[in-house]
């Protein structure tokens, strides 16, 4: 599967988003990776266009810039690479705890590693939802509770369409 249609199908799409657990570790790593460089090449922007102000708020850090020069652009694009890129593989393991715990309570069989793939694929909304919070800063206090919400109801979506586990004997 290409990873456009990966996208449009987290969209909007609970069934395949389940089917998504049957994905190679690899291609569901490479999609997080994509979207998390684009997100943070999309947010870096902000920065690199003076619209979010940094240096501001602190005079220490601003004299350090002025030392550095241009080279603060690729050093600090790759430490939000790396920052953001922790930050939502963290945020993915929790949600997918949580989607365990949903898979047990909805008495369909998945393991771990299976809702892990449908909660990473699930973050894309989330994602995107935070990028649009970025830029409309008078709401970002809730967008951290707003895209949990989200996610789980994506991963909750989702864990529907597993298999139900078999009946006792």
């Amino acid at each position: 599967m290409k990873f456009h249609q990966i996208f449009l199908a987290s969209l909007a799409e609970p069934k395949k988003l389940a089917a998504f657990r049957l994905l190679p570790i690899g291609k569901v790593f490479m999609y997080v990776f994509l979207f998390v460089t684009v997100f943070t090449m999309i947010s870096f922007s902000r920065f690199f266009t003076g619209d979010a102000v940094l240096f501001e708020h602190s005079p220490d850090l601003a004299a350090h810039s002025d030392k550095i020069g241009p080279l603060i652009y690729p050093i600090a694009f790759f430490l939000q690479l790396v920052i953001s890129i922790f930050y939502i593989f963290a945020r993915i393991s929790i949600f997918a705890y949580l989607g365990s715990l949903i898979l047990t309570i909805l008495k369909r069989r998945g393991n771990y590693l299976q809702i892990w793939r449908t909660s990473a694929i699930a973050m894309t909304v989330p994602i995107i939802v935070t990028l649009g919070f970025d830029f409309l800063p008078q709401l970002s206090a809730y967008s951290l509770v707003m895209t949990s919400v989200i996610h789980l109801i994506y991963i909750a979506a989702a864990t529907k369409f597993y298999p139900k586990q078999p009946l006792p004997r």
